[in-house]
């Protein structure tokens, strides 16, 4: 398993951790080429607390699916991993990029004309037929709940001019959001290739665009709502959809979010969740192919339930830091503010502090308040917070 970690930060219940503080003693070398000037300066740490929390070691889950991942929306965190970095057909999770860029292009009052090639795609479809009008708006419904192929490439035409003029937005967003194994050919998912590669992305990456979707209201509306009819412009021809995410009904919390399936890619589902203040994304790709529909329900639930029953939020505290130096008559200190934090944790977490400062540094000409080094609080090796260690002079 491979775990990957994102900046932190909410609150909730408190768990204190206060490491033991330690005295040591930091020296840094001045450097000058002037061979009058004063001998080098010591720096000597008084005060530090270095909070210290030792993981355990990651817990492997038994997951049908090909590629698995788990993302806390809320601090911007993976919490689990399996192949999530590599990529694979996504199917109609591929929807969400659709829906989104469509409710970016704030054309939902607008009308778009169904066009020959939108009517004949394939199944899953809305039976929508050609030269017929719907509002923007209400094809949504129709993309989201009921994963209309149809639907998909009347809004891909409709905003990006044509199929392959959308699929350059769609991969253009992806570009914004950082999600660099993903490429897009469909609006809808089907199964494809081109001179660019294969319609495909990864666990990650299908998380990370999944939790920028979900701070939209409008597409949080959608993806919830039940039931849904709406007429051509005519007032001809009506539709009604039901949402099909099954995922709603089995967990208290759920709120979606998009189901998807082709031969190439199998079952594959990307889920939202409150779990105690956080916004948990899930995606699993390629969990099964027919008859094991029901593999990516239970990979979700068990994904799900890894944070629920291993996570909880965690007071992080630190001290106050001084650094006193003196220099003939003169003295002058570093300080560090302290740190109070609750970080969403879990036993396989580690959290430590460093301490860097300039290699080189001229204190007798620096200006006060300045900045010269900082405590880096790291989460498994990654810093999340950088609290700065400022100059101040007593006299000079």
């Amino acid at each position: 398993m491979k775990r990957i970690t994102e900046r932190l930060k909410n609150n909730k219940k408190t768990i204190a951790i206060i490491a033991m503080a330690v005295v040591f003693l930091f020296f840094i070398k001045y450097k000058i080429s002037n061979e009058s000037a004063p001998p080098a300066l010591t720096l000597r740490m008084v005060s530090e607390n270095e909070v210290i929390k030792t993981g355990s070691e990651n817990i492997d889950l038994s997951l049908y699916a090909n590629a698995s991942a788990l993302y806390d929306a809320t601090e911007r965190r993976f919490l689990y991993g399996e192949n999530e970095n590599e990529s694979l057909p996504m199917a109609s999770t591929t929807k969400i990029m659709t829906c989104i860029l469509v409710l970016e292009a704030g054309c939902l009052e607008e009308w778009a004309e169904v066009s020959s090639y939108a009517a004949s795609q394939p199944k899953v479809r809305a039976d929508l037929r050609a030269k017929e009008r719907y509002l923007v708006g209400d094809l949504l419904y129709s993309l989201m709940l009921e994963s209309h192929n149809d639907t998909a490439v009347v809004l891909a035409e409709h905003v990006g001019g044509s199929v392959e003029g959308f699929a350059e937005m769609m991969n253009a967003k992806a570009n914004e959001l950082g999600l660099t194994d993903t490429y897009f050919i469909t609006p809808n998912g089907l199964d494809a290739c081109d001179e660019g590669g294969v319609h495909s992305t990864t666990a990650c990456d299908l998380a990370i665009l999944a939790a920028y979707a979900m701070e939209n209201e409008t597409f949080r509306e959608i993806i919830q709502t039940e039931n849904y009819t709406f007429l051509d412009e005519t007032g001809a021809h009506a539709i009604s959809v039901t949402n099909a995410n099954a995922f709603l009904d089995l967990r208290d919390g759920a709120l979606g979010i998009k189901t998807g399936y082709t031969d190439d890619a199998g079952y594959c589902f990307v889920g939202a969740s409150e779990e105690e203040g956080h916004l948990l994304i899930s995606v699993v790709l390629g969990a099964g192919w027919p008859p094991h529909r029901e593999y990516k329900w239970e990979d979700t639930g068990e994904l799900m339930d890894y944070a629920r029953d291993n996570y909880e939020e965690e007071c992080i505290l630190l001290s106050e830091v001084m650094l006193e130096y003196a220099w003939g008559e003169q003295e002058g200190y570093v300080a560090g503010d302290g740190y109070e934090e609750m970080l969403y944790l879990s036993a396989f977490d580690e959290v430590t502090v460093e301490s860097f400062y300039a290699d080189e540094l001229h204190l007798e000409t620096i200006p006060d308040e300045t900045v010269i080094g900082w405590r880096s609080i790291c989460l498994n090796g990654v810093e999340i917070e950088r609290l700065p260690l400022v100059f101040f002079l007593k006299n000079r």
